[in-house]
Order: structure tokens, then sequence, then C-alpha cells
């Protein structure tokens, strides 16, 4: 059995049956949300959470948050490829996940594939964690 079949089954195995239909897999970072942590590490930020669930109930997550100052980082890929986040559907859930966000104080900053590869993320990120005294 290949490796990520070995863990879906135990994964499954782990919520039961029941919910396997309706659960969803954990989640594996993408390269360029690995090359955006490597930055943030690099430079000696703080390390943000990762995945982190905001709107509970919701199921809601961020890809990166400082949560005791409610800056978030969502990492957009698939921009050029027709990607979830470009489709109309993707397109309104996010729309509506990140207006919540922002009625409920977070600062939500989205990143591209070139914003990250060219270190405008990183100094956007920098500057904001400064701004409100997290450095």
């Amino acid at each position: 059995m290949p490796k990520g079949d070995m863990i879906a089954a135990e994964y499954r195995a782990k919520i039961g049956a029941g919910k396997a239909k309706r659960g969803r897999l954990p989640r594996q970072p993408s390269a360029l949300e690995e090359a955006f942590a490597q930055q943030v590490a690099l430079v000696g930020l703080p390390e943000p959470v990762r995945e982190y669930q905001f709107a509970p109930p919701r199921r809601w997550r961020f890809d990166f948050a400082w949560p005791e100052r409610k800056i978030a980082v969502e990492v957009e890929g698939g921009i050029w490829a027709n990607g979830r986040h470009t489709r109309g559907s993707g397109f309104e859930k996010d729309a509506v996940k990140y207006n919540e966000a922002a009625a409920l104080g977070w600062s939500v900053y989205r990143f591209t594939s070139g914003m990250i590869d060219s270190g405008a993320a990183l100094r956007l990120i920098e500057a904001a964690l400064r701004g409100r005294g997290e450095c």
C-alpha cells in the first residue's frame, strides 16, 4: 500500500467509519506554504500557528496566524491554473470567510507565489507584526 493510502486509512480508522464520509483528511502544506514558513523562520519572526481555526464552530482556517495580534496569512495557490480560489464557487466562499474574519477584527494578508518568491510577502508581514508590536 502506498504511503499516502496508509495515512488515509489510518485517519479513517481513527475518526470512525461514520465520519469518514464527512471528515476531511489532514491537509498537507503546499510547497509554497513551506517556502513562506522558511522565510519567516530565517528572518527570526515569531512562529505563526499553522492551520489556525479562527471562527469555531465554522471549520475555517488560516494557513498562518499570529492569533494574539489577529494577523493572518492565506497562501493563494493555483491562481493561474483555474484553482479553487479563482473559480466562482471557491471565490464566493473565500469572500464570506475573509469578510467574517474582518468583522472579527482580523487582518488577512493574501499572498500569491510571485509575492512569496520575491520576498514581498515576507516584508509586508514583517512590517505588520512590527507595527503591532510583535517583533
